[in-house]
Formats: structure tokens, sequence, C-alpha cells
């Protein structure tokens, strides 16, 4: 009551990146900076405990004015839709600081200020009532992850750096014109939940949709607009491209739930057969992009790519099990593939090669890095008992309500990841021992195993009891698909 969690949340990483411009030490600023995003999490977890899962309605509402003659306001508040992905962030926030902590040895404090920025920009994304203030939120976090790839990034993170920036800023362009149409149609407010109200007529929903579409599209990425992913994952850091997958893919799939279905409902029913197949073209070019690879990252950067087709997949089938799934799908995703980054990492800082061809033989020089790969990798391929079969078993089931085509179009694209995820597998794991005697290899140490066992966790939780996280969304969901749909629409 009065309480400013969300405040607390969004904002703690930013003050704790001042108070690392204070220090001078390295491992004093690694500890700080571990040290804040726990505390980022632990308040997370709080806000966790007090989510009341029976209503759709936005919980530990925060709203002052800012500037009240533009109708712009301060507004904060968490539902269903969110609540999941602002703690995923603070969670990745911290697996990303003790992924970081030997990999980056050169502008350490830099660093971390960049990725604690980045993390505070990245909760009030999610958490934003006011339109205007996300949109602030959204286009700033650009800053820090362009820093992240352009300073500590492979040898060709500039042009990456450079054609990440480039991307996003186009369709954010879009994206401020869209905010701008509908400012003026929508009352001349910023507040998402009185835009939400509005009944646009739909020549206007038609371009709007369009309008952000270019912008969420970029983001997610859906093909074809999904050529600077590939390029800033195999660049970044292990910590960038942990957010990336984890996170800022979300916010592309998370602006069609916010904005797209509930502000242009009429535009989204009429368009949602070529979102979905887009996403089906996403799934399968993706999975057969990702089997052609021998880079490890690069690999597992395509499988983003089809991965994340089957959440916009789940959005756009328009149905209660497909939105749900998707909705769950995103959280998975960035726990999984956020870990298959991590992993990948690893071995990197061990060996300096992501080849697969040049690897083999580390079930006996790692055998506890090798038996959680296997655990992620099952993961990734939605085996029965992981995090990502519940949520692609309801995508699944929603898009064979929706379509036919698409949903045998995204069965064929499960079995892409099947293939291409087995023969990773094979070849980092399995065969002759070619890297461990190549290359001096150790095992994961109480560092590393500190940051994948929270990951490997959630891929048993979701997998084996995936009520908890369904009831968190439920509600939102059901009445996200009645501002679609009306009220017969949560079947």
């Amino acid at each position: 009551m009065g309480f400013p969690l969300l405040s607390l949340i969004v904002f703690t990483p930013a003050a704790g990146a001042a108070v690392l411009m204070l220090l001078r030490r390295d491992d004093a600023v690694r500890w700080t900076a571990l040290g804040v995003t726990i505390l980022d999490l632990a308040l997370c977890l709080a806000m966790l405990a007090g989510f009341d899962t029976t209503t759709h309605a936005m919980q530990f509402i925060e709203r002052r004015p800012w500037v009240p003659a533009l109708g712009i306001s301060y507004a904060l508040g968490v539902d269903g839709i969110s609540a999941l992905f602002v703690f995923l962030t603070a969670l990745l926030g911290s697996i990303c600081v003790l992924a970081s902590w030997v990999a980056i040895d050169r502008k350490v404090k830099e660093f971390m200020v960049s990725l604690l920025v980045m993390q505070a920009l990245m909760l009030g994304v999610f958490c934003a009532l006011d339109l205007f203030l996300f949109y602030v939120f959204w286009e700033a976090m650009l800053i820090p992850m362009y820093l992240i790839i352009g300073v500590w990034g492979g040898d060709g993170r500039v042009y990456a750096a450079f054609k990440f920036f480039l991307y996003t800023l186009a369709g954010s362009v879009l994206f401020l014109v869209g905010v701008i149409v509908l400012y003026f149609n929508g009352g001349k407010t910023f507040d998402i939940l009185a835009l939400t109200a509005q009944d646009l007529p739909f020549p206007v929903q038609s371009w709007l949709f369009f309008s952000f579409l270019v912008a969420f599209a970029v983001k997610v990425p859906m093909v074809p607009v999904h050529t600077w992913l590939p390029d800033a994952h195999v660049q970044a850091p292990t910590a960038g491209s942990i957010i990336l997958a984890g996170v800022l893919l979300k916010m592309g799939a998370y602006g069609f739930l916010r904005f797209s279905l509930p502000m242009l409902p009429e535009a989204s029913v009429y368009y949602s057969t070529l979102m979905l197949a887009l996403s089906a073209l996403a799934i399968v070019y993706g999975g057969l992009l990702a089997l052609a690879q021998d880079d490890l990252k690069k690999l597992v950067a395509y499988s983003s790519i089809s991965h994340m087709g089957f959440v916009t997949l789940g959005i756009f089938a328009l149905n209660l099990r497909g939105l749900e799934g998707g909705i769950l799908q995103m959280f998975n995703h960035g726990v999984t593939t956020g870990a298959l980054f991590l992993f990948v990492g690893l071995i990197y800082e061990r060996t300096h090669t992501r080849s697969m061809a040049e690897y083999g033989g580390l079930m006996k020089a790692a055998p506890v890095y090798t038996a959680f790969l296997a655990l992620f990798t099952l993961s990734s391929m939605a085996l029965p008992g992981t995090n990502s079969f519940v949520g692609e078993l309801l995508v699944l089931s929603g898009g064979f309500a929706a379509n036919l085509a698409v949903g045998a179009a995204a069965v064929l694209g499960a079995l892409l990841s099947a293939a291409y995820l087995l023969g990773m597998y094979g070849n980092v794991a399995l065969g002759p021992a070619s890297v461990s005697t190549r290359f001096k290899i150790h095992d994961v140490n109480i560092r590393e195993m500190v940051a994948i066992l929270p990951l490997a966790i959630f891929v048993l939780w979701v997998g084996l009891y995936p009520n908890p996280f369904l009831n968190i969304i439920d509600a939102s969901a059901k009445h996200l698909l009645m501002q679609v749909h009306g009220e017969e629409s949560g079947q």
C-alpha cells in the first residue's frame, strides 16, 4: 500500500551503476555489481510473492504526473503478462555478472555500469504504464547494448554493433510515428490503460498495426528482419548474448501483447493469418539455418529465431492455449537459450574456438559441464519433463486449432530442432577426445555452478510442475483474449 516496489526494482540497478562509478578496484566493482543484482532479484521475488493471480488488473501501480500538459505521467504496474519477465530480467542480470567475472578483464567498471543500466532500462520497459515512458526506456536501452557489443565484443564487434543499432533504430522510428498517431487518435493521452479502452477505426488500427509490426518484428526478430541477430550474438561477449536471447528478444513479443492485440484488436484478427505465416517461416527457416552451422554460437543464435517463431505463433493463434503457451515459452526461451549461450561462453573461455568440428570428448574432460549441457539441450528440444515441452505443446495445440498448415510447419520446425541440437551435442560432448588433447580443459567451478543451477532448476520446475507459472499468466491472458474477440474468447 503506497510502497514504491516497482520503482525500487527498476532503479536499483541504476543506483548501483552510480555507486560503481565511485569504485576503483575491479574486484570491488564485481562484488558490488553482483550484490546489486541479487538485491534486485530479491525485490522481484517479493513482487511475485505479493502478486494476486486471481485478477487481470495491473498491480503495484505507481502513478505521478510528469508532463501534465501533454498527458505524460510516470506510471508503473505489472500484470500476469509482464510479472514473469520482470523476474526473468533480474535473474539473468545476476547470471550475467557471474558469467563476466573472468571473461571481462578490461574496462571492468565500464562494463558493469553498462550491464546495470541496461538491466534498469529493460525492467522499465516491462513495468511502464505510460506510452511515452515506455518509449524512453525502449529507445534508451539501445545505448548500453551497443556499447556492450561494440566495446567488449569480438573482432567484428564494430560492424555488429552498428548493424544492431541501425536495425533497431529504424524500427523504433516507425514505432515513434505510431505512438504520435495513437496519441492524437486516442484522446491525447499516453496512458496505456486508457489507450487500450479506445475504439479506434479499422483504417487507423491497420496503419498502426504495421507501424508497430516493424519495430516489434526487428526485436523478436522475425524473418526477414532477423539478419542483425547472428552478427550481434557472435560478436557480443557472453553476458551480451545472454541479455539478447534472454530478455531483448522478448520485448518485441511483449510489444505485440501490450499494444497490438489490446489496442488494435480488429487489425490483429484481420492480419493474424499473415502473422501466423511469418511465424511458420521463422520456425522452419531458422531451423534450417541452425542445421547448417559449424559455429556453436551461430547455431544457438539461429535456433533463437526458430524458437521465437513458436512464441509469435502462439500469440497470433488468438486462442487461450496458444496465447498462454506463447507467453510461457517466452519465459522458457529466456531460461534455456540464456543457459546455452552461457555454456558456449564457458567452453570458449577454455578453448578460444567455437567451431564444433574442433570439439569432441568433453564428456570425459568435463563431465559436469556436459551433464548440464545435456539438460539444456533436451530442454531446447522440448523433451517431456523440461520447461519448453509445456510451452511448445500449448503453442502447437493452439496453432493447429488456428491453422492446420501452420501447425504442420511448427512440427517440422520441432523435428529440425531435434536434428541440429542432437548433432551439436554429439560434436561437443561425444566422439574422439580432440579438444581435451589440444587444450587443458577443466570442469565447471563453484562460481559457474552458481550461475548454472538456477536455470537448471527452472528447466525442471516448469517442466514438472508448470501450474504456478500458468496461474500467473492465466487471468491476464483470458482478459487479453476478451479484448480481442469478446466474451466467448477464453475457450
